[in-house]
């Protein structure tokens, strides 16, 4: 369900979009950030509120990478696994996340601490291999970068 201060803040997306449909994007990134994903639920009263249906919400939902479908950890780690990050170290980088972490891509530790997802691109190809943290950008990875990483968000 839809809290009273979630709904006031989709009220001010849509206002700056003129439009419900176009605020969908933004409407779930804070339903998302009030419960931490987008439950079957939680798209069903977004949909209901912005007049479109459950299908129409779930596609927009299921294309974007920071949108999650699922449970994830308090921390999200989004590693690229673009080509120019593969030239310049991915497996490198996977193998030492999925290591130190516990886990395979697509899984959270048991913990509840992070969840590791794959992520088509950063952006960051001048400076690859790269991932994020919470949304923010590490490059140039290496695996002792990484463990500080890592255990700057414990």
């Amino acid at each position: 369900m839809l809290t009273d201060d979630t709904k006031k803040e989709i009220e001010a997306q849509i206002a700056i979009y003129g439009r419900r449909e176009a605020a969908c994007i933004g409407s779930m990134l804070i339903a998302q950030r009030h419960v931490g994903w987008i439950s079957d639920e939680t798209l069903e009263d977004l949909a209901k509120f912005l007049g479109m249906t459950v299908e129409e919400l779930d596609g927009v939902a299921t294309f974007y990478n920071e949108i999650y479908r699922k449970p994830v950890g308090r921390h999200v780690i989004l590693v690229c696994d673009s080509v120019v990050c593969w030239i310049m170290g991915y497996d490198g980088v996977r193998e030492h996340l999925t290591r130190r972490l516990g886990i395979d891509l697509g899984q959270t530790t048991p913990d509840g601490r992070f969840t590791l997802l794959p992520v088509q691109c950063l952006g960051a190809c001048d400076h690859a291999p790269a991932m994020t943290v919470d949304g923010e950008l590490y490059i140039d990875l290496d695996p002792e970068k990484i463990d500080k990483i890592l255990e700057a968000h414990t």
